[in-house]
């Protein structure tokens, strides 16, 4: 693990991930520091562990049901104690202006927002977010994770390499 200063607002590090219980053990860590009103995106191709990812975050929060993923509805809400979840999967968003009707702004304001697939939004991509790039390994074996901090996570970021 590296950390490495993108520019003024941005902090970044790498971790590897030796198999889907180091992705789950990734959420745990995460979901220690999450507050309501953060942000954290998590992007890479299909199967790199998004949704692993944010299952793990969930759960750690409370959530003691299954957690389905959100490809279809495109958002699944939790109502937890002392935040509530709202886990967003966009793959299948035409445009960024569908996002106006999935409630993203009250989700933003009132709860944490998990978003898979960030790239569908467009200019509504939050300035303040925890993004995280999934990768396969040459032998698809392991997971990379590029972990960039933006906004007042640039340097809250530090918290997230510490619990990890």
């Amino acid at each position: 693990m590296s950390l490495s200063s993108v520019s003024k607002k941005t902090t970044s590090f790498s971790i590897s991930l030796a198999d889907v219980r180091a992705t789950e053990e990734l959420g745990k860590s995460l979901s220690r520091l999450l507050e309501i009103k953060d942000v954290v995106t998590l992007s890479g191709e299909l199967g790199a562990g998004k949704t692993t990812l944010a299952r793990a975050i969930i759960s750690e929060l409370g959530h003691i049901h299954e957690v389905p993923s959100p490809t279809f509805t495109l958002v699944q809400y939790y109502d937890l104690q002392p935040v509530s979840i709202w886990h967003f999967d966009l793959y299948r968003l035409n445009s960024p202006e569908e996002l106006l009707e999935l409630d993203l702004d009250e989700a933003r304001y009132s709860a944490i927002s998990l978003i898979e697939w960030p790239d569908r939004m467009g200019d509504f991509t939050p300035e303040e977010r925890l993004e995280i790039k999934l990768s396969f390994d040459q032998d698809e074996q392991k997971r990379h994770a590029i972990i960039t901090g933006y906004g007042n996570w640039a340097t809250r970021i530090r918290e997230v390499q510490s619990a990890l």
